[in-house]
């Protein structure tokens, strides 16, 4: 039988009924254009595949010409590149130099980011200097300024209840100032018994024991001590101390609860290379004898107050006269004092620049002063400045306020 006559090669019928039963999704009139040419699997597989999602035809351009076709595939969209650096891939050392120009608020904020934040957050690099004046509960905070190696710390007026250390390392303090805080014996013990390096202390008006003024006697290099309206230690220990601590230039212990020991113990005890000197407020305690003492062991006095000295006289003049290098004197409420025996000071004393007589002369009386002395200012200093760590000359309120020893603080409480 020829092949033609085969029923499934058959050119009319046999197909088409084939195909149907094959592919019932095709549609005739698709199978049915394809019987006017001799259609192959192959073409009717390439006919009826689904086209690819990935793929296109470019038909245009010059390789598109005269019917051929370019498959081309679409290119994936490349992830685009961040630019700069992550904070993750900097090193420790550039880090704190970025941390350092933090606020205080903003520094203890930054730590609480991460592990290695926090770490560097409480770094001593940045916690070197702190002012934490104003501050409510200050027990925790100063706590935990103390841990970090601080080595300047200002906070006065400071209310202190109890603090409890688990370190009992030295501290690397220079600067300290407590002045006018309220804060037990013994939490003031277990700071300043831990302290070694202190270069300026001020302890203004607050109750100290003899084991603190111990511990001030393991400070050589104690320069400025502010103890003015302390208490509650002896004259032995006192005496100790100043022997101990020879490199004080200024020291102010004026208003103390001192007896006749206490004066004596000082002016016999006090460092002779001391340059700013405060002995006020000794009504029935300092003498002219233990003036005489004082300026024989220290000549390079420039700033000597011995206000609110009743016993002293006109007579302590011509001792003060071995000052030479004297130029501010107060004499205040030194009643003993007359009005006439002042007009010879500038004569007694050629550098003699400041001269507080607050109480002493009279408001009526202040020009002729001042015309037998016109080098000299006089009442302009109402309060004493020596050793103190805020000059009380400027203005409450004014940001040199904050200032500590001609040098403010970095990391400061923001009210």
């Amino acid at each position: 039988m020829p092949l033609r006559d085969l029923p499934c090669l058959s050119p009319q019928g046999s197909v088409l009924s084939q195909s149907k039963r094959i592919n019932k999704r095709k549609s005739k009139s698709c199978l049915s254009e394809g019987l006017d040419t001799e259609c192959t699997p192959t073409e009717l597989i390439q006919q009826w595949s689904p086209t690819h999602k990935h793929q296109r035809l470019i038909s245009k351009g010059k390789e598109n010409d005269g019917n051929q076709f370019v498959l081309a595939r679409r290119s994936r969209r490349k992830k685009e590149c961040t630019s700069g650096i992550s904070w993750d891939h900097l090193p420790d050392e550039l880090l704190l130099r970025v941390l350092f120009y933090l606020p205080l608020q903003d520094l203890l904020r930054m730590s609480t980011v991460c592990k290695r934040w926090h770490r560097l957050g409480l770094d001593e690099s940045l916690w070197r200097s702190v002012d934490l004046e104003g501050l409510t509960h200050m027990d925790p905070a100063l706590r935990q300024v103390l841990k970090t190696g601080v080595q300047r710390l200002r906070c006065p007026r400071s209310f202190v209840e109890e603090l409890h250390f688990t370190d009992t390392g030295p501290l690397q303090i220079l600067h300290l100032d407590l002045s006018s805080s309220i804060i037990p014996t013994s939490a003031l013990e277990s700071i300043i018994c831990r302290c070694r390096l202190l270069e300026c202390l001020s302890l203004e008006g607050l109750q100290l024991s003899d084991s603190i003024i111990s511990a001030l006697s393991r400070n050589p290099n104690l320069l400025q001590l502010n103890l003015s309206g302390c208490s509650g230690f002896s004259a032995p220990v006192l005496s100790d101390m100043l022997q101990s601590c020879s490199s004080i230039q200024q020291l102010n212990i004026s208003w103390c609860d001192f007896n006749n020991d206490h004066v004596k113990t000082v002016v016999h005890n006090v460092s002779s290379g001391i340059i700013h000197f405060n002995l006020s407020g000794y009504r029935e305690s300092l003498t002219l004898d233990d003036v005489k003492v004082l300026v024989t062991r220290c000549p390079n006095i420039q700033t000597l107050d011995l206000s609110d000295s009743t016993l002293l006289m006109a007579d302590s003049f011509p001792v003060l006269k071995q000052l030479k290098y004297l130029r501010h004197l107060s004499l205040s409420r030194c009643y003993h004092i007359h009005l006439a025996a002042l007009t010879d000071l500038g004569k007694m004393f050629p550098q003699l620049c400041l001269l507080d007589v607050f109480g002493i002369v009279q408001n009526s009386h202040l020009p002729s002063l001042k015309k037998e002395m016109p080098h000299v200012s006089i009442n302009s200093r109402p309060f004493s400045s020596v050793a103190r760590p805020t000059p009380t000359s400027r203005l409450t309120g004014c940001l040199s306020d904050r200032s500590m020893w001609n040098r403010r603080c970095r990391l400061r409480v923001k009210l």
